[in-house]
């Protein structure tokens, strides 16, 4: 685990969707600084089946130290979110930083996603994002050190990931064009970001979406929690990355990853939009961005990425030697399927390599 610094100690955090799961632990997490944390979340009433209201997030954020002032906010509601954000100025005296974590998710096919369910996931995830972050902007542009950070996945152009569920991946990729745009636009200003998982997170939603026992092959919220605070922390500088939570916490000494699995020693279900292995934490669009940018990268002995200080850090030898491109194909494919990937799939993979054909 990621131990606490102090170092958003005073600092206002306004997280949607932070009534539960990934939300609140992020919100906990923070608060075990003393940070002020604005749950700006749904649920007022308990929900027949979900646990957890915005009342109850704040009586367990305000036991590990922080401040807490839940607000009811619909992000589809553009005046639910203003009047949350002139409530938490004038009740902390200003924002820090901005969580978009409230997310809308229907794993079905174009012709299964009800228009109702396409407009939930757009509203929620697309609209409900972008609302948010112009709204805090005009504040978070005052604070010394401010942060955005989507809960989403590095833009990866592969069509299976489009395929099952295009609505949603649409949805989810649009908070990471957000980032994107963000980042470029405010640079400097506000330090903004994307946090994904690299495998299954216990949830409710996952318990829906995964039914029973699903919960061996997940990880417990606290991952994301710990790579969400370590972002946090890290300069406005630190801005424009789509960031893995194993990779970064790698980064930065974390080595017992059995901590923060449901069931440590189970295999573990990977998480949506990754083709591979990720083994940088900043994820460029020219690198993943296009199919042609990702094949120019993966052809690279020496991938790089920004350091916290803007640095370019080498992730591989400078000594590797280029492999062959049938080896280097496998290779990919080597950091793609583990066995424990296989045995979580269940699944026979059949590859066809084409073009040209090269002795070895």
């Amino acid at each position: 685990m990621l131990p606490n610094t102090g170092k958003l100690a005073g600092c206002t955090l306004f997280i949607t969707g932070a009534s539960r799961g990934i939300g609140k632990a992020i919100a906990l997490k923070a608060a075990k600084d003393g940070a002020n944390i604005v749950i700006a979340a749904k649920t007022a009433e308990p929900h027949r089946t979900l646990p957890g209201t915005i009342y109850t997030a704040a009586e367990e954020i305000e036991a590990a130290g922080g401040k807490a002032l839940p607000c009811v906010v619909n992000v589809r509601e553009e005046q639910q979110i203003i009047n949350a954000v002139e409530k938490a100025v004038k009740t902390f005296g200003g924002i820090d930083i901005l969580v978009n974590n409230a997310s809308a998710i229907s794993l079905s096919g174009t012709l299964e996603t009800e228009t109702k369910k396409a407009n939930l996931m757009m509203d929620v995830n697309v609209r409900g994002t972008y609302l948010t972050s112009k709204i805090c902007l005009p504040h978070l542009r005052k604070s010394k050190n401010a942060h955005i950070l989507n809960l989403s996945p590095p833009l990866n152009l592969n069509p299976i990931w489009f395929k099952n569920h295009c609505a949603y991946t649409i949805s989810k990729y649009g908070m990471s064009m957000c980032v994107l745009g963000m980042a470029e636009e405010f640079r400097g200003e506000v330090a903004v970001n994307a946090l994904w998982p690299k495998t299954a997170i216990y949830t409710a939603a996952m318990d829906m979406l995964g039914g029973s026992g699903v919960e061996k092959q997940c990880r417990k919220t606290d991952i994301l929690a710990d790579a969400a605070y370590c972002i946090l922390t890290k300069p406005k500088s630190f801005t424009g990355n789509f960031v893995i939570d194993e990779a970064l916490l790698k980064e930065e000494g974390i080595k017992d990853f059995d901590v923060y699995a449901i069931a440590p020693g189970h295999a573990l279900l990977p998480d949506f939009f990754l083709d591979v292995e990720p083994d940088m934490t900043g994820m460029k669009l020219e690198q993943h961005g296009a199919s042609q940018g990702f094949k120019e990268e993966k052809k690279s002995s020496q991938p790089k990425h920004k350091g916290p200080d803007g640095a370019k850090v080498n992730l591989e030898s400078a000594s590797a030697k280029p492999l062959s491109p049938v080896a280097e194909t496998f290779k990919v494919i080597q950091g793609a399927i583990s066995e424990e990937f296989v045995k979580a799939i269940q699944g026979v993979f059949l590859f066809e390599l084409s073009g040209k054909t090269f002795i070895c």
